[in-house]
């Protein structure tokens, strides 16, 4: 079971979220755009979230530990899974970032090696095994 760094790159998944700005907000905003500080909406809205993540990245770093978090990417194939399975241990699953299931998990896998999943961000699983740790996801 591998930890990966998490640093969002070309090509790599992200995940789509919506947000409402007031008028004024978005007027100033295309206003930074028109006068060539941002590429365009999205890229100002990245770079602030940015900036306001690395403005708390101590407390987010020590909330990761208090809390055994895994922050980044982690992802548990059918391998990873039988071998917890042969040897009788079960999963808390708490991350910071992707959690992800191979798709070739059958759920009956899942539920008998996944105790627990906290995933602060994003988590990809079939829709089976989704339906599977349904009671089981905080």
């Amino acid at each position: 079971m591998g930890v990966h760094a998490f640093k969002p790159k070309a090509g790599e998944t992200t995940e789509k979220i919506t947000i409402n700005l007031g008028v004024v907000d978005l007027g100033q905003i295309d206003l930074l755009v028109q006068e060539g500080f941002y590429s365009n909406r999205t890229d100002l809205i990245k770079t602030a979230i940015r900036n306001q993540l690395a403005a708390h990245a101590d407390v987010i770093r020590e909330t990761v530990i208090r809390k055994t978090f895994i922050l980044g990417l982690q992802h548990y194939s059918r391998q990873d899974l039988e071998a917890l399975q042969a040897s009788g241990e079960r999963l808390q699953i708490h991350v910071v970032g992707l959690a992800s299931i191979a798709t070739d998990v059958p759920p009956e896998l899942a539920k008998a090696t996944i105790d627990s999943l906290v995933v602060l961000g994003a988590f990809h699983a079939s829709a089976a095994v989704k339906a599977a740790l349904a009671d089981r996801i905080r």
